[in-house]
């Protein structure tokens, strides 16, 4: 069982910086994925940045250039670093893993454990 724990979200005004943490158990499983998404309200869940046990990293085109995923698996802590954030980034944050996955997958029913979410407000 993993089990995941976000935090880090507010409210910023657009070009400010979050960084977002998800503290998590069991980061050290050999096959892991994990990712963040976000959830605007009425839209589905999204995809933003996903790391895979080799460190391989992907971002949704949205948010290239602008956020870096990391892991530190010493401390099980997945981060999300924001920057240069814009009124179309606001929405619920959440982190998820999934096991099992060569390179992790992009759609959020494909993963199993998630966390409970953290608001992002970015105002223009």
């Amino acid at each position: 069982q993993v089990q995941l724990v976000e935090s880090g979200g507010g409210s910023v005004q657009a070009g400010g910086s979050l960084r977002l943490s998800c503290e998590g158990s069991k980061y050290r499983y050999s096959d892991i994925c994990l990712a963040w998404f976000r959830q605007a309200p009425g839209k589905e869940r999204e995809a933003v940045a996903s790391v895979d046990s080799d460190g391989r990293r992907t971002y949704a085109d949205s948010v290239k250039g602008r956020f870096t995923i990391s892991k530190d698996n010493q401390e099980n802590t997945l981060y999300l670093q924001m920057k240069a954030l814009k009124p179309e980034d606001t929405g619920m944050y959440y982190c998820a893993a999934v096991l099992g996955w060569n390179s992790c997958p992009t759609r959020f029913r494909q993963y199993n454990y998630w966390g409970q979410g953290t608001q992002v407000t970015v105002s223009s």
